[in-house]
């Protein structure tokens, strides 16, 4: 397969066509990128409240994750002198909340103060990272795009991009950057980048144009979903016999290469704290719904930092 230069953007107008979005404020800078749609779910939910009325209610701090509905059951005790008389003591309820609608309901807050611009997931690809950026386009009404798979795209697709890569690291790289300053020229979109998105200086500078967030998953964690699901990082990477100890040390090395420019990103997202914050012991407790909840607070403590440095940079 002949090389498509990363200097002439003819390989991507023919490997790429521009599908023209259905938001009006999103300004399409450049026609070279093919950008396939996420479907999103506009159906509304609610949280499943208590038949007590809220003043009359407890809601006990700690949730417990029900694994099978992805849902959190708290306890709700009503205060003893709103007991029924036939009651001589508090009386416990078992409410259900759905996590989905807390991470909608943050995107919605945060959207207007937002005002379109680009989330950039960093960090060890991994089935978490994907799903978490699904997610916030479906909550925050934007498109989604995984960098590597555009690459891989413009190279003739997963084979042929795990040819390009081996055959010339350098125009991969190359490519990489193209494509990541063609999804930097747009608005509204969540990207999920490709391990080397950070590996250069014109990527880093890239991803300024926009928001990035570290997800930052334990590579044990990685290395096993790897294995269950019979998968590749990415099809550019190659890992071995899919044995745990070498996945998890080619993990480990690659790491260790991209770590500091992972520690780049706007803010950090680490699966082990969201888990100590949420009191849960094992990891696997953990919902895309708690990370995309926490990547949405991040967003806004960003917001508001950068709200006051405009603040405080007007004349007097």
């Amino acid at each position: 397969m002949e090389m498509i230069p990363a200097t002439s953007c003819d390989g991507f107008r023919s490997q790429l066509a521009l599908r023209h979005p259905p938001f009006p404020c999103f300004q399409v800078q450049s026609p070279l990128v093919r950008l396939s749609r996420v479907s999103r779910s506009c159906r509304s939910s609610r949280f499943h409240s208590p038949s007590s009325p809220p003043s009359t209610s407890l809601l006990c701090p700690s949730p417990i994750p029900n694994r099978k509905t992805n849902r959190r059951t708290f306890s709700v005790h009503s205060l003893p002198d709103q007991a029924p008389a036939s009651s001589s003591g508090s009386v416990t309820k078992v409410v259900e909340v759905d996590p989905s609608v807390a991470v909608k309901k943050k995107a919605i807050q945060i959207t207007p103060a937002l005002k379109g611009t680009s989330i950039f997931l960093v960090g060890i690809n991994s089935s978490l990272k994907t799903s978490v950026g699904q997610l916030l386009a479906d909550a925050l009404r934007y498109y989604y795009f995984d960098s590597d798979s555009l690459v891989e795209e413009a190279g003739g697709g997963e084979s042929g991009g795990k040819s390009f890569r081996e055959r010339d690291t350098a125009g991969f790289r190359e490519s990489e950057i193209e494509v990541l300053k063609q999804l930097s020229s747009m608005g509204r979109l969540v990207v999920c980048t490709g391990n080397g998105a950070v590996q250069t200086a014109a990527n880093l500078a890239l991803l300024r144009h926009g928001l990035s967030i570290w997800i930052d998953v334990p590579l044990d964690m990685v290395a096993m979903d790897i294995i269950r699901s019979g998968s590749q990082l990415s099809a550019s990477e190659n890992f071995g016999s899919g044995s745990y100890p070498e996945v998890f040390d080619q993990l480990a090395e690659l790491y260790e290469e991209m770590r500091g420019g992972y520690a780049t990103a706007d803010a950090t997202v680490s699966l082990q704290k969201v888990a100590n914050q949420l009191g849960y012991d094992e990891l696997d407790a953990v919902a895309k719904e708690d990370i995309a909840l926490e990547v949405l607070k991040e967003i806004e403590k960003l917001i508001r930092v950068k709200k006051m440095m405009e603040e405080a940079a007007r004349p007097f």
